[in-house]
């Protein structure tokens, strides 16, 4: 099977051990991860900002780039949300529809496809478990990146009070409306302190270093890290 790491613009920019982590747990069961470097941004930004034209050559290019792999992994809910829920509308073909089809968030890969929970990683610490708006609500993880964090080894999971609630980013919506998105988070930010635990994880690093930036002004000793990196870990 011929495997690629779409590895998303926050994550190359801001976590590339979010990327190596993906590579990381894919060899450790046995497959190969391709990096292909002609991938760029999805376009999720633009088009959410209402540049719909100026997202289609992203599109197109996104499957020029990645129509030949058998799958398409990524470790970010927001980014396969965009592929598989906005592509379709923005730029219509047979190609896209394919590629759409082999476009996978990285627990939808593990658990569905390689039928695989247990990764055989080790993590003795206590983690609460964020499951941020996109993976939730559009591709519906489910309880997919519980399983998986609950089958590491020494790793407690601790319960989120109003898990499902949004922290507050949005992408833009953290820009455009502060004052709200400042609000949501302070309650995010609150319930995650109320864990007692010492890593909080999530499916996208965005969303983390949302919460994280408001765990930092509380001076809060928790870290945001991606549930990818702690599947990664021996």
């Amino acid at each position: 099977m011929r495997i690629a790491l779409f590895i998303t613009c926050v994550n190359d920019l801001l976590v590339p051990e979010t990327g190596k982590a993906v590579v990381s747990i894919l060899s450790r069961l046995g497959h190969s991860v391709e990096f292909p470097l002609e991938q760029t941004c999805c376009g999720q930004m633009h088009a959410n900002s209402g540049y719909r034209d100026e997202a289609v050559p992203l599109v197109q290019h996104f499957v020029r780039t990645f129509q030949d792999f058998d799958a398409v992994v990524a470790p970010s809910a927001s980014c396969v949300a965009m592929v598989r829920e906005s592509y379709p509308r923005l730029a219509p073909s047979a190609a896209l529809t394919s590629v759409v089809e082999r476009t996978f968030e990285l627990s939808e890969f593990l658990v569905d496809h390689l039928g695989v929970v247990d990764v055989g990683a080790r993590f003795p610490h206590r983690v609460t478990y964020h499951p941020t708006c996109h993976g939730l609500r559009m591709l519906r993880l489910g309880d997919r990146p519980v399983r998986l964090l609950s089958a590491v080894d020494g790793l407690t999971l601790v319960p989120l009070s109003g898990a499902e609630e949004c922290c507050g980013f949005g992408g833009t919506f953290a820009l455009k409306n502060p004052g709200v998105s400042g609000a949501m988070l302070g309650d995010k930010c609150a319930a995650v302190c109320a864990t007692g635990a010492r890593y909080v994880a999530a499916a996208d690093n965005s969303c983390l270093a949302h919460i994280g930036g408001g765990l930092s002004r509380r001076a809060a000793p928790i870290t945001p890290i991606h549930y990818a990196q702690i599947l990664a870990a021996r």
